[in-house]
Order: structure tokens, then sequence, then C-alpha cells
């Protein structure tokens, strides 16, 4: 168990120190911000949907190491998935955080699993599922930010 926490952990220091998909997209159709005032994580959330599908995926901010690998991860994980499918690994994702993932809830998400030990630090949970909150926002074309407070 020691050493899948390794891994995990150098997945998620990765993903912090070099985030994929950080920027901006200027065409992006839809797009939402994200704060967390607790520990001043702030994020925004680019998308480009053509119909039901993620085409393009970004985001831009700042935040801490947890917040900022599970933008990067949360990026690559959906692009090119429906607005559906989006929806579960969401809700997946959120059960996987906060300790009420079902016994192969982690083992579906892949390396999302990495976060499987955020559920934890309940603190940290408001990190890892910032960006995610946002996708949501940005999916629903919600203009006001979003806080996890």
């Amino acid at each position: 168990m020691s050493d899948l926490r390794d891994l995990y952990q150098e997945i998620i220091l990765e993903h912090s120190k070099q985030p994929r998909n950080y920027r901006a997209i200027p065409a992006a159709n839809h797009k939402a911000e994200g704060y967390n005032p607790l520990c001043g994580d702030h994020f925004t959330v680019y998308l480009t949907l053509e119909g039901d599908t993620i085409r393009d995926v970004s985001f831009e901010g700042s935040g801490c190491a947890i917040s900022k690998a599970s933008a990067s991860m949360m990026t690559q994980a959906l692009k090119g998935k429906s607005r559906a499918d989006a929806e579960e690994l969401f809700e997946k994702f959120h059960k996987l955080v906060t300790g009420h993932a079902e016994s192969n809830g982690a083992e579906s998400l892949g390396k999302l699993a990495a976060f499987s030990g955020v559920s934890e630090f309940p603190v940290r949970v408001k990190c890892a599922t910032l960006a995610w909150h946002t996708l949501q926002a940005a999916l629903k074309g919600e203009q006001e930010a979003v806080s996890t407070e």
C-alpha cells in the first residue's frame, strides 16, 4: 500500500509542477470561474463544446498542488467525452475524494484514483473538487463564480 501511495503522490506532484492543458482557449464557447476562499485557490475553466461533446477543455489560475493536479488530470480525462460522461466522472470522482466510492470506484477512474487519499484529509476535498465544480458551472453556462464555501 505504501508503494501505491508513493506512486499516487508522484502523479499528483508531476501534474502540479507541469499541468496539462494549462492555457486559455480564446474561442471557448463556455467558461466559468471557481474560487476556494479558505485557501485562495482560483481557476478559470474553458470549454469548447461541439453539440454534446467536449472538444477542448483547459484551465488557468493558481492553487495548491492538489487543486492544480486535479484540474490538470480532469482536463485530460474529459477531452472528447460527452456532457453525460463528464457528469458521471464528476460523481465518481466526488465519491472517491469524499470516501464514499464503491469498492471498485477507484479502478474505474484510472489515474484520477491518485486522489483516493484526499478523503483522509477533509479540508483538502475542496481543493480536489474546485476545478470539477467549476467545470459543472461552465457546462451549465452559469455566470457567477463558483465557490467551495
